[in-house]
């Protein structure tokens, strides 16, 4: 969640710990005196002016904005003014706030809109809405001229959820185009080129995404997280992550759910199993074709489920993308399409299928082989510790769990080899480059994942190895999920917390020697950051003209309106500092 940092100062220093004077007729420590001559006072000081991490945490939400859009920090203002003067023109109905963060010295644009340039983009997007009893009930898409039906459409907090509000902006930024002849720094757009997605590709947008309501999330902690053997609030959940995040555990939910009945219908029938041989190959078999019914209900059963919450969430019949826009990784020649008549990009289709017959084929080949080598490697190792005498029992899963730790380095090795492959590859659309990298990963898991359980249980045919080799692999997969969802995101909290108070004391630090030892502290009277540059930007801009010529005066006095905003903000001590995602 992007949030602004509370205080309106920079690093917020802590009071010098007065140091305790030595008793009387005890000599001062020697070391001290050393280690003064060999670093200096001010380093060895220097901790007193580290900020704790809670410090960083105590954050207020960010207000008047719905998407974030960030730059890395070597930005320069021509781009910044670039961008802002095209969202303006292009997309009016935005609101766009410049604010920069004072310790990553990096910018960010604060995007939202009002409530009725909202409804005009729902109408654009075809958004579905809920309509009112009296005119029939149901969904159906949003129209301003009709805007009389729908539920709630007087009141601008109900109507709208954020998820739909961040999409209606999404879907302007992602149609921003491009206008021929155009160009920023070395990029070159094409004619109705998208901007945005060109722009992130390259680097120059470092991220867009949207920020989160505090106040939702709190409420989804109270009646999903921590709700315990209670039924999800599917439809809070639709309403602020979107319908695919909601179908998502939606299906996970009735699986949970159906997963109850082969388990005590297994359960039951272990118990009433007898020892002999015979009996338990009918308890397979059994087993087995109630699998087998269970299975096909199941799909049955979802098939409905899902139709059903995708009607009641108006995605049921939604019509699809008639024209697919290239994804904006794909490069290639510039040519005059023969069918548009626009100019475009061209990739010939010879070149990829000979990368994959001579790069891609070989290499997913390789790989393959490499797995089963190790897979024998870690076998014979396991043979060997078998045949020694004296070892203890835990020995025995040594030879898994080096299994275990090769499968799951191999599938991000893999992984990773897939992703070069296919942008190599350089695919046109994004649903041709998911395809093919979804064949290239699915094929290598399988074979890295479930080799070793084939050959164990259908050559080998030893059912206490292949029972030994189940548990470890679970385990260990259970544990690396674990280990990524929980330690390694804390471990890069702390980490970008501790650089950010080591970034504001090198700060404080610089800015305290060149103001010649006066106080650190944002100045209220001049002009700071994002504000004064954009102000005299954007004045310097309208007076040369630099804009292009036949352009309406009143763009150049809207976008000096909005540096002279920034400029007031400035002087009136207001902060601009936001923190990172």
């Amino acid at each position: 969640m992007a949030e602004a940092a509370s205080g309106a100062g920079g690093t917020s220093l802590e009071g010098e710990r007065g140091k305790r004077p030595p008793p009387e007729g005890e000599p001062a420590a020697p070391a001290s005196g050393v280690l003064d001559k060999l670093f200096g006072k001010r380093l060895l000081q220097a901790g007193r002016y580290l900020v704790s991490h809670k410090a960083w945490m105590k954050t207020v939400p960010t207000e008047n904005c719905d998407v974030l859009m960030t730059f890395p920090d070597t930005t320069d203002d021509h781009t910044l003014l670039w961008l802002l003067n095209h969202i303006r023109v292009g997309i009016p109905e935005l609101i766009v706030q410049v604010r920069h963060h004072r310790h990553t010295r990096a910018y960010a644009f604060f995007v939202t809109a009002t409530y009725e340039s909202l409804l005009r983009g729902a109408d654009e997007l075809g958004l579905r809405k809920a309509v009112k009893a009296e005119f029939g009930g149901g969904t159906r898409g949003f129209s301003c001229e009709e805007d009389f039906i729908y539920e709630n459409v007087e009141s601008e907090l109900r109507f709208f959820t954020s998820q739909e509000r961040q999409s209606i902006i999404r879907f302007w930024l992602q149609n921003l185009r491009a206008k021929q002849g155009e160009a920023l720094h070395n990029v070159r757009f094409l004619e109705d080129q998208p901007i945005i997605p060109e722009l992130a590709a390259r680097g120059i947008i470092q991220q867009v995404f949207p920020v989160h309501e505090q106040r939702i999330l709190n409420r989804l902690m109270k009646s999903w997280v921590q709700a315990v053997c209670e039924n999800q609030p599917l439809d809070d959940i639709c309403d602020y992550f979107g319908v695919k995040i909601a179908m998502y555990f939606a299906w996970l939910g009735f699986y949970t759910s159906a997963m109850v009945y082969p388990a005590v219908f297994g359960s039951v029938l272990y118990t009433f199993t007898e020892a002999d041989q015979t009996s338990r190959d009918v308890s397979c078999v059994v087993f087995a074709l109630f699998n087998v019914i269970w299975s096909t209900l199941f799909l049955e059963e979802w098939k409905r489920r899902g139709a059903e919450l995708a009607y009641k969430w108006g995605t049921l019949d939604s019509p699809g993308e008639a024209v697919e826009e290239p994804r904006p990784q794909f490069r290639g020649v510039r040519r005059i399409s023969p069918i548009t008549r626009a100019e475009e990009f061209y990739y010939p289709p010879w070149k990829r299928l000979l990368f994959q017959l001579l790069v891609s084929l070989p290499l997913c080949l390789a790989c393959l082989v490499c797995v089963f080598l190790l897979m024998l490697g870690c076998f014979q190792l396991q043979e060997l510790v078998l045949s020694v005498k004296g070892l203890p029992r835990l020995a025995r899963f040594l030879p898994k769990v080096m299994l275990a730790l090769l499968v799951s380095v191999s599938a991000e090795g893999y992984k990773k080899l897939a992703i070069w492959l296919n942008d190599m590859e350089n695919y046109r659309l994004e649903s041709a480059y998911e395809k093919h990298l979804i064949i290239k990963v699915v094929l290598f898991q399988f074979v890295n994942s479930y080799l070793s359980l084939f050959y164990i249980g259908f050559y080998l045919k030893d059912m206490e190895r292949l029972k030994e080799l189940l548990l470890v692999l679970s385990l260990s997969q259970s544990l690396e999920r674990q280990l990524r969802a929980v330690l390694v995101p804390l471990a890069a909290l702390r980490f970008r917390l501790l650089l950010l108070s080591l970034r504001g004391l090198l700060l404080a630090a610089r800015a305290k020697v060149r103001a010649g030892g006066e106080p650190v502290g944002p100045r209220r009277g001049g002009q700071r950051g994002c504000a004064g540059g954009l102000a005299r930007r954007a004045e310097g801009a309208c007076a040369e003209g630099i804009w292009g010529r036949g352009r309406p005066a009143s763009r150049c006095r809207r976008l000096g309106a909005h540096a002279a905003q920034c400029t007031d903000r400035a002087r009136g001590g207001v902060e601009t500092r936001w923190a990172c995602p």
